[in-house]
């Protein structure tokens, strides 16, 4: 197994992205801690993973709690022996406006949010990487610099400001050993609700892959699992594109 004895802090694991690559994790070795703000959902996402024969236990966290979020680490740590994958797939409060409609003080917030998220995570993380001298950092979603898509408001830019931190942070935590990567994404339509009115989106993205196919959540946890491995240990301070095509060169 890739992941045998490794352990994975998933943060928004109950969400589809993070239950996703903590069943790749799981699946892998890995001793899976899942974190988030609802209980029920993080539980089901537990609960499928031991269904499957992993290993997966849950807490309730504030992620913009920086004591809490430490704090939990701590007891990761002590009770398994070490973090050795980090991963923060919560979500940024999206506002899909052109940018010109949006309020100065919606978008500060929304983004000082979502940096917030990022920075306590990985602060987290990377104080127990840094000692042990190892650890996989990742993150979702990515940055295409050939966008030219308008009205997405602030989230192509909390994407880029995302990536922003993911390059500091690989040339920062880089000499101790951590890896920081990201998996691109083009769209995961199994992520929308499937009724009429995604009809349209979900297609669209099929549509703009040179696969005819997109990105499933199965192949997001695989990814993730062979990223944050050994056999992944060459990739740091780069995006990998699970994107079939669709962005990216």
């Amino acid at each position: 197994m890739l992941l045998e004895d490794k352990t994975a802090v998933i943060y928004g694991g109950g969400g589809s992205i993070g239950s996703a690559m903590a069943r790749g994790f799981a699946a892998e070795g890995a001793n899976c801690f899942l974190v988030g703000r609802t209980a029920a959902t993080l539980d089901a996402a537990a609960e499928k993973i031991r269904a499957e024969g992993g290993r997966a236990e849950t807490a309730v966290v504030d992620v913009f709690d920086a004591a809490a979020v430490s704090d939990h680490a701590d007891a990761v740590v002590e009770k398994a022996g070490s973090l050795d994958i980090s991963v923060n797939v919560i979500s940024q409060t999206a506002i899909f406006q052109p940018l010109i409609d949006i309020s100065v003080a919606d978008f500060a917030a929304a983004m000082a949010q979502l940096v917030t998220a990022q920075l306590v995570t990985t602060k987290a993380a990377a104080r127990h990487m840094i000692e042990q001298k190892s650890g996989a950092i990742l993150f979702f979603g990515g940055s295409d610099p050939t966008n030219k898509m308008p009205g997405l408001g602030n989230v192509q830019v909390g994407f880029d400001t995302v990536e922003a931190l993911r390059r500091q942070w690989a040339c920062e935590l880089g000499p101790h050993g951590v890896r920081l990567v990201t998996l691109l994404t083009g769209g995961i339509p199994e992520t929308f609700p499937d009724i009429p009115e995604t009809e349209a989106a979900r297609q669209g993205i099929h549509d703009a892959t040179l696969l005819g196919r997109a990105a499933t959540l199965a192949d997001i946890g695989h990814v993730a699992a062979f990223v944050a491995s050994e056999r992944g240990r060459t990739l740091t301070s780069t995006q990998v594109n699970i994107s079939c095509g669709a962005v990216g060169d």
